[in-house]
């Protein structure tokens, strides 16, 4: 049972899953925002990212060679961040034309 007021950090939920149980989990995770509480996600599968309400993309690789905000904002804001290897996919999925 959701309290308003629980802190939930989720790394990769989507490892695994069929395409609508990425659904469900959706679901499940604005449900427990529209409650009150909150919800980082740390993930690659763009049919999450774009449902944020708020991105920070690390890069600008992996490793050594990353770490760094390379972008943060609204998924539309990001998508039009071209430095921002997130950005690019979101601008595709979400048609952003405008540049950071």
């Amino acid at each position: 049972r959701s309290t308003g007021r629980t802190f939930y950090i989720l790394d990769e939920p989507t490892t695994g899953l069929h395409f609508a149980d990425i659904q469900r989990l959706l679901d499940v995770l604005h449900r427990l925002t529209s409650a009150g509480n909150t919800v980082i996600v740390i993930e690659h599968n763009l049919d999450v990212i774009k449902t944020a309400d708020w991105i920070l993309d690390l890069g600008p690789e992996g490793g050594a060679a990353g770490g760094y905000i390379i972008a943060e904002g609204t998924p539309e804001q990001v998508a039009a961040c071209e430095s921002s290897y997130t950005g690019q996919h979101l601008k595709e999925i979400l048609g952003v034309k405008e540049k950071c």
